[in-house]
């Protein structure tokens, strides 16, 4: 993976310095080398992660073989069926000066032109200057796992791996606005979104054309409703197939590769698969990587999180290398550790914890690895979460993880005031983003049982709006460490294939991910092939919640802040009164998470917020 920028005005010649900057606001996201491409009224950015090919591969690459052959393109990402491809260009006259999976993208647009998406298989995000078109194209993978970002102009466009990109640019000012502000306290994501005003997101499966005569947005792909009429062994059957290809695809590396490995069934299922794999090919033990601390707990309940005892057992059964990593409740308090990781992403978080363990996780595993696979998706493919089996949370009339976890957000009503919550109308908002959602899909033109189609509808929401959250964060996290992560549960045909499965066949055994269990079940310990699956972890300690609840306190009582206008006048009269303990009852950890990083996010980013 890498990081690219990028800046098309066909009004002026483009400045270097300022392109440069744009580029270099991506150097953690490619630590390896750097380039910058310029022609008139166009620049190209690229900061490089070297996974393939670590002597060629450098970007941006160009391609100048006379009219109908002139292109140049940055890109970040990895195209697992580039091999494949490079043969077939070869055989239709391509010659390659490269072993690297860029310069089959490039010479794949130049062969078949736009259309060439449709053949790769990977994730990734990149953008092609072709000079004979005057024309820039900006594409991302299917399942929207690689992040890109643009900023229309007058006269063109600028665009980024991530937000702050965009941001060096001195013509982009960062401006918050309802829309905005909504998108941040809710917990609907909406594809094309990118909380600054002015600025969007490449939506998953889309690609966006830029020329003098405007901008587009195309969908290449998208999710349909079809007809699954395989039996339920041969269901069983095609998943093992294709997770066990996916996996092997996805282990294609230059250099050292892990497993990320909670114990639970997704991760334990890649981790035993690559293991196979490594054996097969006689190329060692796998290595394994799962944290290991009694401060974190996965279980929501009066046990401690057991995650590294079935990490072990997974391990010691595959004979994987593995390693446990330290991380530690105060570390995630850190101010520092809280600074990189809203510069890591760029925006507020409702769930800094999370993301701090991770950011922590990775730069320890980054010092052995450069590469991991880790479970994400699994449960949006498989249905792993409660709300996706809940019939109360199915059945609602908004998306259903918020239906199930509304009192993990509350709190926005005790912090902010009455005509701000108004204006913002959440509820609302999230009705209607369902609503656009579930429209997208249309499962009740195409099915005639009304709940099969419902938890068709599960199914889409759970992959085109909850797993873009965790894309995003382990994306950012990772990134931030130089790390590159896979999602072997992301790959397209998978998705493709288990999206049409009926829910009765998903869950044939009465539990959650009874599909991936049953596939899995030869390769798995038996205690790890039947353990009920455990939430994300999070921090336990109370000192933790007690230091946010200060931490706000404080900021409510220097009246200087950011969010100081938009503060309850209740909220002031308690904690006057009563100090952080006033937020003890009806705050949700979330709320104080969010409420803190908004504040610091307005501080850091200079944002204005016009409402």
């Amino acid at each position: 993976m890498c990081g690219i920028a990028g800046w098309v005005d066909y009004a002026r010649p483009v400045d270097h310095d300022i392109a440069r900057a744009m580029t270099d606001t991506m150097a953690r996201r490619g630590p390896d080398a750097e380039g910058l491409w310029t022609d008139d009224h166009v620049a190209l950015g690229h900061r490089r992660l070297s996974v393939i090919d670590l002597e060629g591969g450098c970007q941006p690459m160009a391609v100048d073989e006379g009219p109908g052959a002139r292109a140049t393109l940055t890109y970040s990402g990895e195209t697992y069926n580039f091999q494949e491809l490079r043969t077939r260009l070869t055989g239709l006259g391509h010659h390659f000066t490269t072993r690297s999976d860029t310069e089959v993208v490039l010479r794949a647009y130049l062969e078949w032109g736009p259309g060439f998406v449709d053949r790769l298989e990977g994730i990734y995000a990149f953008a092609i200057w072709d000079r004979d078109r005057d024309e820039l194209l900006l594409v991302r993978d299917r399942m929207g796992v690689k992040p890109l970002y643009y900023a229309p102009t007058p006269t063109g466009v600028l665009f980024g791996s991530e937000p702050k990109a965009i941001l060096a640019h001195p013509a982009f000012r960062a401006v918050l606005d309802a829309d905005g502000l909504r998108d941040i306290l809710s917990v609907a994501k909406v594809p094309g979104h990118a909380i600054f005003r002015g600025m969007r997101e490449v939506p998953a499966g889309c690609l966006v054309r830029v020329n003098r005569t405007g901008l587009t947005e195309e969908r290449y792909w998208q999710l349909r409703v079809a007809e699954h009429t395989d039996s339920l062994d041969d269901t069983i059957r095609t998943v093992r197939e294709l997770l066990a290809s996916t996996v092997e695809e996805q282990m294609v590396s230059d250099v050292p590769l892990c497993t990320l490995l909670s114990g639970g069934l997704d991760s334990s299922s890649l981790t035993a698969l690559a293991a196979h794999t490594t054996r097969a090919k006689g190329l060692g033990r796998i290595r394994s990587c799962s944290v290991s601390d009694p401060d974190l707990d996965g279980t929501a309940g009066p046990d401690a999180n057991e995650d590294h005892v079935y990490a072990r057992l997974l391990a010691e059964h595959v004979g994987s290398d593995h390693s446990e990593l330290p991380l530690k409740a105060p570390d995630l308090l850190d101010p520092a550790l809280r600074a990189s990781v809203l510069r890591a992403y760029d925006l507020p978080l409702a769930k800094g914890d999370e993301h701090a363990s991770l950011h922590l996780l990775f730069s320890i595993v980054r010092q052995h690895s450069t590469v991991a696979l880790s479970g994400e998706c699994g449960d949006e493919v498989f249905g792993g979460y409660r709300w996706q089996r809940d019939p109360d949370a199915v059945f609602s009339t908004t998306f259903p993880w918020v239906h199930e976890g509304r009192h993990n957000y509350r709190g926005n009503d005790v912090v902010f005031t009455r005509d701000l919550l108004a204006k913002l109308d959440l509820d609302t908002y999230e009705r209607d983003c369902h609503s656009t959602a579930v429209a997208e899909i249309d499962a009740r033109r195409h099915l005639d049982d009304p709940a099969e189609a419902r938890y068709r509808e599960v199914t889409y929401l759970a992959l085109t709006r909850h797993a873009q959250v965790l894309f995003d964060r382990k994306d950012r996290m990772s990134m931030a460490c130089g790390l590159e992560v896979r999602v072997p549960f992301a790959d397209h045909r998978l998705v493709e294939y288990t999206f049409n499965v009926p829910w009765a066949m998903k869950s044939f055994d009465g539990r959650e991910k009874s599909l991936l269990r049953a596939a899995m079940k030869d390769l798995l310990p038996t205690a790890v092939a039947q353990r009920v699956k455990t939430p994300y972890p999070s921090i336990r300690a109370e000192a933790y919640d007690r230091t946010l609840r200060e931490r706000l306190a404080d900021l409510v009582r220097t009246g200087t802040g950011p969010l100081d206008p938009f503060f309850s006048p209740g909220l002031r009269t308690r904690v006057r009164q009563d100090g952080a303990a006033a937020l003890e009852q009806g705050m949700s950890r979330a709320a104080l998470e969010t409420t803190l990083q908004l504040d610091a996010w307005l501080r850091a980013y200079d944002v204005d917020v016009v409402l």
